[in-house]
């Protein structure tokens, strides 16, 4: 899936979190092209190890590549959120997600009555949200996770909402839980419900391995649980965590009505 505010976070709220100097993410000078994204790196290598980021992740960082796909398509990204909720539910086979996501919740029935225990979030949810994104785990994505959120960090448009993220991704790849040749969705995010780097660290559980899809989907309940979800509360009462996962509209409701009708089954 492509990237609208998938796990957003305030650019303030960002800094603090993971521990960023403002100033030192004002040191690098953004680009519009990729002509000026290796000296860029150089500059921005100081900064990461400044903020903690060791060998490996230094080393990931330089073998880093400007990301073409990606800048394409975060500048088609409001296209693939536009029209009604019933449109967009069409267009992402909301049907079948209803439909597979209740024979996933009866065949996994233990994990989600445990995940439901620890962090008060109902498997619907979890299963909607796993669903829009990967397809169930089957579509995580094979653009290289940190040349994407390098490139973002480095691209003018939001560096300076990104720059978090790529600071972390490279500090998930100096712990093992990234490497440099690791894949993922066009705008950096990881494994199968599609954290950003930042909230990987934030809000991953265990070990942290997204790709791991019992970790994946507790770091999701324990994120909807970080953004205000209350337990046993209606999907119209959670709609301010679930807009915490994605600020579009359209995908908020369709996450509502998904989940809706998986746990009504």
């Amino acid at each position: 899936m492509a990237f609208f505010a998938k796990g957003r976070i305030f650019v303030a709220a960002a800094v603090a979190a993971l521990g960023l100097a403002t100033g030192a993410q004002a040191a690098a000078s953004c680009g519009k092209n990729g002509a000026g994204f290796d000296a860029w790196k150089q500059q921005f290598a100081a900064e990461a190890q400044a903020e903690g980021v060791g060998q490996r992740g230094l080393s990931a960082l330089a073998g880093a590549t400007y990301a073409t796909r990606t800048i394409a398509a975060d500048r088609a990204i409001h296209k693939a959120f536009s029209g009604s909720v019933e449109a967009f539910m069409k267009r992402r086979g909301g049907a079948a997600i209803i439909s597979r996501g209740r024979a996933l919740k009866k065949q996994n029935a233990a994990m989600f009555d445990k995940i439901e225990q620890n962090y008060g979030v109902p498997p619907g949810v979890l299963l909607a949200i796993w669903g829009m994104e990967t397809g169930f785990g089957a579509s995580m994505g094979n653009q290289n996770t940190v040349s994407a959120i390098l490139t973002l960090a480095y691209d003018c448009r939001r560096p300076d909402y990104f720059t978090p993220h790529a600071i972390a991704a490279l500090k998930l790849v100096d712990r093992g839980a990234l490497s440099a040749s690791s894949v993922g969705a066009m705008h950096g995010e990881i494994g199968h419900t599609q954290f950003l780097p930042g909230n990987v660290l934030k809000y991953g559980v265990g070990s942290g391995n997204l790709r791991d899809r019992n970790t994946a989907l507790a770091s999701t309940a324990n994120f909807l649980k970080g953004h205000g979800w209350r337990a046993g509360a209606s999907y119209e009462a959670n709609m301010g965590a679930i807009a915490g996962w994605n600020s579009a509209s359209v995908y908020q409701q369709a996450i509502a009505r998904i989940a809706e009708a998986i746990d009504a089954d």
